[in-house]
């Protein structure tokens, strides 16, 4: 299964919020990831641009609906959720870019003429 790596911020109502009701918020995201068909591998609060750092492994379209639900919440802003693959997912992604750059034409490019 794909796995995602989200970083994001609270908003000022957010961290108010915590502050008045300090909790543990790992079991609720835990939760709306699982809901979403999906698993919580990390949970991590940073420092520097972003807030919060998170892990996770499910299929494109939960992911896509568990940042919907988490952003519709008002609690969090500026996700920014990137697809993390291995260096042997890697290694098989470059080995098809090999065989399919023989069948491209670059933008501008004499005809027959390929990477």
């Amino acid at each position: 299964m794909p796995l995602f790596i989200t970083q994001g911020r609270f908003t000022t109502q957010a961290v108010r919020g915590m502050m008045a009701t300090p909790e543990n918020r790992e079991e609720a995201l835990r939760e709306l990831i699982e809901a979403s068909g999906g698993t919580l591998r990390g949970y991590y609060f940073t420092f520097g641009e972003y807030d919060f750092l998170t892990i996770s492994e499910g299929s494109v379209e939960g992911m896509a609906s568990g940042l919907i639900v988490g952003a519709a919440t008002g609690a969090v802003t500026d996700l920014r959720t990137s697809l993390a693959m291995s260096a042997h997912e890697m290694q098989d992604a470059f080995s098809a870019a090999s065989k399919v750059t023989e069948r491209f034409k670059p933008a501008g490019a004499p005809r027959g003429s390929a990477l």
